[in-house]
């Protein structure tokens, strides 16, 4: 009678485990979104000193020189040119101001595109997105970050106006190895404030984003050139939030 009873009692202890062991992950999933939606609502009228992409590449290029420092100065919205609000739009996300965050069509697009080359080579991102991901997330590419890339997106829109994810996105971006933002930027590449960026200027730096490290190293590539003069056309039907 001893032995059945204290098998009974076993039993509801291994239970007690298995339960455990499915719970935890959901609990610590919770804990981290929650960590996230606080992050960002003290980001709404905070600005934040970094974000994870940052760290990353500070790590990555400290490997090479101990001594590295990112470039960024944080500039308010008002102090950066309109032309390089405009020429990012035009080329990053045409819809930014309508959206609630992302364009499921563009998504749609990048995974029937990522299903034919059998590995991920597109996002559909909106500038939400992109901002999501800089801010907590890596840079490797995977269904699971990008639908963790999903949460944080609505959680930003929920938040925030349009007009203030798009101006911590402008001072958080990278624009080359170890520039980030859009005065960093400005001085960089032309040796002037944010505010001062022509046109053509500003068109250029826009569609130095997908790939800024490279366009760096390669400024007269044909290709950033063609892209550039695009991008300029578009430029006058972009809209500002």
């Amino acid at each position: 009678m001893k032995q059945k009873a204290s098998a009974g009692r076993k039993a509801p202890s291994r239970r007690g485990w298995i339960k455990w062991i499915f719970l935890l992950p959901i609990l610590a999933f919770l804990v981290v979104q929650v960590y996230f939606f606080l992050q960002i609502a003290w980001w709404v009228d905070h600005n934040p000193d970094s974000t994870a992409f940052m760290r990353e590449q500070l790590s990555a290029l400290r490997d090479k020189n101990p001594q590295a420092v990112l470039q960024q100065s944080w500039v308010p919205y008002a102090r950066i040119s309109s032309n390089l609000k405009r020429a990012i739009i035009a080329s990053e996300d045409a819809n930014f101001s309508e959206h609630e965050g992302v364009d499921w069509d563009a998504l749609e697009k990048a995974y029937e595109k990522n299903n034919k080359k059998h590995k991920v080579v597109a996002g559909g991102s909106t500038i939400t997105q992109q901002l999501a991901k800089n801010l907590f997330l890596s840079g490797s590419r995977s269904y699971v970050r990008k639908g963790e890339e999903l949460i944080i997106t609505y959680m930003l829109e929920t938040l925030m106006d349009k007009e203030r994810i798009f101006e911590i996105y402008l001072n958080v971006v990278e624009f080359g190895s170890g520039i980030f933002g859009a005065e960093a930027a400005s001085r960089h590449y032309y040796g002037i404030a944010a505010a001062g960026l022509g046109a053509s200027q500003a068109a250029k730096l826009a569609v130095m984003l997908p790939n800024p490290r490279f366009f760096d190293k390669h400024r007269d590539s044909g290709y950033l050139l063609r892209r550039t003069g695009v991008i300029l056309r578009r430029m006058g039907s972009a809209e500002l939030p």
